[in-house]
């Protein structure tokens, strides 16, 4: 199981390790990969037990622009079928991960 952390930074200024100290707290939910974002808005972190695309697929995922991003913890069970549908209308994707379908 995933772990999956985050927080606004709209009314006040973090320590520029929060993000990373409350991943960090997480790992035992997801010992496979751990990663982090940070903005002037935003962060989010993620742990992650690797179950579909092994070798990539970290999280987060930003969009190709930066303007979207996202951490998941679920399966979406028909995600190569929506990937062949987004690739036919032009979309390019980094890896094999159902989160970033």
């Amino acid at each position: 199981m995933c772990g999956i952390t985050g927080f606004t930074s709209k009314n006040w200024e973090p320590p520029s390790d929060r993000i990373r100290a409350a991943t960090s707290t997480l790992i035992h939910r997801g010992p496979d990969q751990t990663g982090v974002f940070a903005s002037q808005l935003f962060s989010m972190g993620a742990t992650r037990l690797k179950i579909i695309d092994l070798h990539g697929g970290d999280q987060p995922i930003l969009s190709d622009d930066g303007d979207t991003g996202i951490v998941f913890n679920g399966e979406i069970y028909n995600h190569l079928e929506l990937r062949r549908e987004l690739e036919q209308l032009g979309h390019r994707f980094t890896s094999h991960s159902d989160t970033e379908t």
